[in-house]
């Protein structure tokens, strides 16, 4: 992307995945480009229309399992997020938007095919993950302290090709002791709150994936009082 483009924000399945104010993070992601002068371009892409593979920065949410076991369905027929992957396009996945980016997942008892975009592999838990989520997040990124919050019952399993995005400190994650992963351009976390309103520096690695820009810091009062509040309920 040059500075003279939009920023093209291709928001998936929202009629499928969006259960938990996912949307939130199409929102912020768009405002922080914006404020720094950003032209930005959003699309919604529903379950019944192709994936454009020229986006820059692509965002799917979480739902229950019978939509996301459509999603990847729908997902893997169209092949428009994997050819966008390729020419190296951004992708933020959340909870079942998550699971589905790896190897395989499971909805309603049944072992589902995921996109392979990230080395990971979903199973269920024992008990259901529900509450805030917390974790440092990996050096390599360079971001402070993850917050969220978690609504699944799956644990995730982490291959040799992603890092994990966190080290948990606060609740479940993908097993109890990492959170999230993410290879190249693609990322992945269970975070809810939205992600992104929680966590804007993620918002900004985002969109320096997507720009190759460095950007300029913005207003982040109201932002840092919600992490303050957030993180100090969980210390």
């Amino acid at each position: 992307m040059s500075t003279e483009s939009h920023l093209r924000i291709i928001w998936l399945y929202p009629d499928l995945l969006s259960t938990y104010g996912d949307r939130g993070n199409l929102l912020i992601l768009a405002r922080r480009a914006d404020l720094r002068g950003l032209p930005v371009e959003c699309a919604e892409v529903r379950a019944d229309q192709p994936v454009p593979a020229d986006g820059d920065v692509y965002l799917i949410g979480g739902g229950e399992d019978g939509p996301q076991a459509l999603a990847a369905q729908r997902l893997i027929a169209d092949g428009g997020l994997h050819r966008a992957v390729e020419r190296g396009a951004t992708v933020f996945s959340v909870c079942a938007g998550y699971q589905l980016m790896g190897h395989a997942f499971f909805a309603k008892g049944t072992k589902c095919p995921g996109l392979g975009l990230l080395d990971i592999t979903s199973d269920r838990g024992e008990t259901r993950a529900v509450g805030e989520l917390a974790g440092e997040v990996d050096p390599m990124l360079g971001l402070p302290m993850l917050t969220g919050f978690e609504n699944h019952g799956g644990r995730t399993h982490l291959g040799p090709g992603v890092r994990p995005l966190a080290r948990v400190t606060t609740g479940i994650g993908n097993d109890g002791a990492s959170e999230g992963a993410w290879k190249g351009r693609v990322l992945g976390t269970y975070s809810h709150g939205p992600a992104l309103a929680r966590n804007p520096a993620i918002a900004d690695l985002l969109i320096r994936w997507a720009t190759g820009l460095q950007l300029e810091p913005i207003d982040d009062r109201w932002p840092t009082k919600l992490r303050e509040e957030r993180l100090s309920a969980v210390r």
